[in-house]
């Protein structure tokens, strides 16, 4: 029978050191043409948003979709999963915890190709729910030593630092503004919902590593053209996805500071198709949306995972 897993259950079956390597398998996978991944799809409701996202991973035997809202109660997730052999459904997945660190995942195997490999310092803007696990992320594929985050709300920086600092054993020290978090750090993560920039080309230092995580609207633009320009090579995690919804790019592109056919895949990059890093002093940008194909392999992994353990609750249906 299927099974549902809830975000506990998630967070039982898969850490973040496990994600970083299904996250890096299923780009190898993208680079290998063997996925297919449909961009997030929104439709208007009159106090909301539903989004649909679908993907197969097909050397992972499996296909779904996240389905998920957003209202002013909330966002909501939820994962459905089928084997791709046999079309029969296999789970149904709470995606909350999944989101949260399928998307520090990800980031995290951008950092990995992307960052120099000395990299040890690190700048967050963003320190809510989703920064936690990009943070999380990088930690697990850099030795990390001193991070300084940054955030409007008060507070809320100094209690990431102190939760987080606990939590991944890194010195962790709040910052009174975006620019001071910049400077000296060897990766930047931004991890935010702003609308106009929030990360300035000016404040960038050679050899710096981006990932832009949290713009994945056209409306939304969290670092400013000069970030654009400046960046020695740029990658998404998906080219089809980002001409959608990347407003980091859809804007700077519209101008003429950037175009399409300088912006490169990170399952090109996974596979060594491409270099994104040609000196010490590049800089490096990854802006990610957030894609199916990552959801579902996520899922996919801990649907395995929950059937060699006994866990998650059997539904009363036929597969």
């Amino acid at each position: 029978m299927p099974l549902l897993l809830t975000d506990p259950d998630v967070d039982q079956l898969m850490t973040m050191n496990e994600c970083v390597e299904v996250m890096e398998d299923s780009f190898r996978q993208l680079g290998k043409g063997m996925t297919w991944n449909r961009p997030r799809s929104r439709i208007r409701m009159p106090r909301g948003f539903h989004h649909l996202m679908a993907a197969a991973v097909l050397d992972s035997n499996v296909f779904g979709l996240k389905s998920y809202t957003s209202f002013r109660a909330g966002v909501r997730f939820l994962v459905i999963l089928y084997d791709s052999n046999s079309g029969d459904l296999l789970a149904m997945v709470q995606g909350g915890r999944l989101t949260q660190l399928r998307t520090g995942g990800v980031s995290a195997v951008a950092t990995k190709y992307m960052a120099r490999e000395d990299a040890s310092t690190v700048g967050i803007i963003g320190t809510g729910l989703q920064g936690r696990s990009q943070l999380a992320g990088v930690c697990a594929v850099r030795n990390v030593s001193a991070v300084k985050a940054f955030d409007t709300a008060e507070g809320a920086a100094q209690k990431f630092a102190e939760e987080m600092s606990k939590e991944l054993g890194v010195e962790i020290t709040p910052s009174e503004s975006a620019e001071e978090v910049v400077k000296g750090a060897d990766i930047v993560i931004t991890m935010t919902t702003a609308r106009t920039p929030i990360l300035f080309g000016d404040w960038l230092e050679p050899g710096q590593h981006i990932n832009a995580a949290g713009s994945n609207h056209w409306i939304r633009q969290e670092v400013d053209d000069n970030v654009i320009r400046k960046a020695n090579s740029i990658v998404v995690d998906s080219i089809e996805d980002a001409q959608v919804e990347a407003g980091d790019l859809l804007y700077p592109i519209e101008r003429g500071r950037v175009r399409w056919s300088q912006i490169r895949e990170l399952g090109d990059v996974v596979m060594g198709h491409i270099k994104s890093r040609n000196s010490a002093d590049d800089i490096t940008l990854f802006e990610s949306q957030g894609i199916a194909v990552s959801d579902v392999a996520a899922a996919a992994y801990v649907y395995n995972k929950a059937k060699e353990q006994g866990i998650g609750t059997e539904l009363p249906m036929t597969p």
